[in-house]
Parts: structure tokens; C-alpha cells; sequence
């Protein structure tokens, strides 16, 4: 019997603890985790979503494309790089393609891609940067390079019939230098700078 009410008395304890445990830490925990990002952070807890009059357009986290109902890239709007992610830029679906650079699927989609946008950017296949035709390692990036942004420029004044140097001095303010000025690389956000085109009104 004592035998018994040992092992009863243990396994009481043992689930009054899994039981506080569980309040303390599984619910307590994320509740003030959770409450502390809506007061201090509610725009980057949120998903940093970006809205246009009231509803929500994307996010400056997650990249989109800007195509038409058939894929083809709208020639009115600065364009992403490749995603690997699903379909293409899928949030639930991050990742690279795990291609190393020597494997023959990828430089074949490389030399397709730069074909592609040389032709619709209307420039020499050499001008074209390696980020408009590789993917993020996380299929996912929102921004491109200033470069790729540049190359654009041209097409996007054309097709909205706007100066070329307002939409190029445009980009350059959107431009976003080095964090803390030395990580990463200047980049722009392909989002805001199509927000900032539609703002113009042409």
C-alpha cells in the first residue's frame, strides 16, 4: 500500500507540475510575448503588411510578382527576381532550389532567364544582373538590387509614359543602403517602389 500511495502521490505531483507548467509557459509566456509585440512592435508583429486605403496590398518581408492573369510580367512594374518558393514567392512554401552552380537544370534556367529579361528589357544579355535571374536562398526576398531596379527603368517610363529621369530618380530614393552600414547589400523593395509609381497617378 505504501508502495502505492508513493507512486500516486508522485504522479499527482507530476501533473500539477506538467498542468503549471503548461499555464506558466505555454499559455502565460505567449500571451505576454504576444501582447508586448502588439504595444511595443505592432506593424513588425503583424507581418510588417503594407495597405492601400484601408486594405492590405502585401508585406515588406515577403516578395510578390507583379503579372498578369497568364504569368507574363506586367511591363508597367519594376519586377522581383525567380522564386523557388511553391509556385513562386509561397510563404509556406520558403526555400532555395538547392541547385549547386555547376548542376545543368540550373545555368540551362539561368541562360533562359537572362534571354527573357535581356529581351523584355530590351538590353545586351550581359547587362543583366545576377539577381534577375537567380532565386534567394529563401524564394522569397522582397528586394532586388539597385541594378537590376535600374535596368528597368527605361521600360517602366516607357509603358506608363512617364520621364525616364523621374522614374530612375524615383528608384534611387528607394534605394536602402547597407544596415548599420557595412551588412548586406544596398538593395530596393520591389513593393514600395511600385507603390511609389502608382502614387504618381500614370
Amino acid at each position: 500500500m505504501s508502495t502505492a500511495r508513493t507512486t500516486f502521490r508522485t504522479a499527482g505531483v507530476a501533473v500539477r507540475a506538467m498542468l503549471v507548467f503548461t499555464l506558466v509557459l505555454g499559455i502565460g509566456y505567449t500571451v505576454l510575448i504576444t501582447a508586448v509585440g502588439q504595444l511595443a512592435l505592432p506593424w513588425q508583429a503583424n507581418g510588417s503588411s503594407v495597405t492601400v486605403e484601408g486594405s492590405p496590398v502585401g508585406s515588406t518581408l515577403i516578395g510578390q510578382t507583379f503579372v498578369d492573369s497568364d504569368g507574363a510580367p506586367l511591363p508597367q512594374y519594376f519586377q522581383t527576381r525567380p522564386s523557388a518558393a511553391g509556385d513562386g514567392y509561397d510563404g509556406g512554401a520558403s526555400s532555395g532550389s538547392n541547385y549547386g552552380p555547376e548542376n545543368a537544370d540550373l545555368i540551362s534556367a539561368i541562360t533562359e532567364r537572362r534571354a527573357a529579361v535581356a529581351a523584355f528589357e530590351g538590353v545586351d544579355p550581359a547587362e543583366v544582373p545576377a539577381d534577375a535571374v537567380t532565386a534567394s536562398a529563401s524564394g522569397l526576398d522582397p528586394q532586388i538590387s539597385p541594378a537590376y531596379a535600374l535596368l528597368q527603368v527605361d521600360r517602366v517610363a516607357a509603358a506608363r509614359g512617364l520621364d525616364e529621369a523621374e522614374v530612375r530618380a524615383l528608384v534611387e530614393s528607394k534605394i536602402q543602403a547597407r544596415d548599420l552600414g557595412f551588412l548586406g547589400e544596398p538593395r530596393v523593395n520591389v513593393l514600395e517602389l511600385n507603390l511609389a509609381l502608382d502614387a504618381l497617378g500614370r
